[in-house]
Formats: C-alpha cells, sequence, structure tokens
C-alpha cells in the first residue's frame, strides 16, 4: 500500500451527512491495492450520519472538535486519528490523501468553527497527527500537484 486515504474520497457513504465526496482517482488507488480507505470520525465511534463538527483551537492552543448542537466531539475524533494512525504504520503507509477542510482530515486549511462557512489554515486532528508523525499529507485536491491552494 503507498497511501491511506479518507474513505469518503473512496466512495464509501461516511460523511456525516452520510454521503460520500468519491473521488475517481482515489477510488482507482483503492481498487488497484495502492491505498487503504479509512474513516477516523467512524473509527473513533461516532455513527453515520451524525452532527456536522468544526475544529477550533482554545485559549490554551489545544484543538476542540464542537458540533453544531453544541456539544464537544473531541474525544471521538482524537481516538479515530490514533486508530488510522495506528492502521497506517502497521500497513508501513507513509503519505495519506485526505479530506480538504474537514475537522479530522483536512490539511493546510480548515472551516474556522463557526459554521458560518468561513476557511482558514490549519490542520484537522488526523491529518495533524500524522503529519507530526512522519506521514506525508496530501488532499484531494493537491496530491498530483494539481492545486497547492488545498
Amino acid at each position: 500500500m503507498k497511501y491511506i486515504v479518507s474513505a469518503c474520497l473512496a466512495g464509501e457513504r461516511c460523511r456525516y451527512d452520510g454521503g460520500s465526496n468519491a473521488n475517481d482517482k482515489i477510488k482507482a488507488l483503492v481498487e488497484n491495492g495502492n491505498a487503504l480507505p479509512v474513516c477516523p470520525e467512524v473509527l473513533g465511534g461516532l455513527p453515520v450520519p451524525r452532527v456536522k463538527c468544526e475544529l477550533r483551537i482554545n485559549s490554551n492552543g489545544s484543538p476542540v472538535i464542537t458540533g453544531e448542537d453544541g456539544s464537544d466531539y473531541t474525544g471521538p475524533f482524537t481516538r479515530g486519528a490514533l486508530i488510522a494512525l495506528e492502521i497506517a504504520e502497521k500497513n508501513g503507509i507513509t503519505q495519506a490523501i485526505l479530506k480538504s477542510k474537514s475537522p479530522s482530515c483536512g490539511s493546510g486549511f480548515i472551516y474556522d468553527g463557526t459554521f458560518s462557512g468561513k476557511i482558514v489554515g490549519g490542520n484537522g486532528i488526523t491529518a495533524d497527527l500524522f503529519t507530526k508523525s512522519g506521514i506525508k499529507v496530501f488532499t484531494e485536491k493537491n496530491f498530483e500537484g494539481t492545486d497547492p491552494e488545498g
């Protein structure tokens, strides 16, 4: 396996709203045995569908994942990120293609945590953990170098 990928990009219906973000090139990577799909949110115990969540940084600099319902979902997102990292490490995978702007998988840009649609610089919980663990993270927009804006 060359990549670990966001399962929604591989066509799995695991988005918060029960949909997918299927990407034909990423689906082909999985079908050809070059990528392993994971959904950190589902791995962390969250259902499909689930409450829409966004990441914000609290006053002490720690990430907090909050749902539109006002609840704190940091625990399941963190658990899922740790499980995804364990899967990548067990399979010797050193590269990831993760869903842009996600509070879990976003790399370089994420929603700002206000549910207003505003994008800010930053990484989701899983993307940040992967990067700190030496896994090179791409998004579906830049894994072939076609869109450096994320």
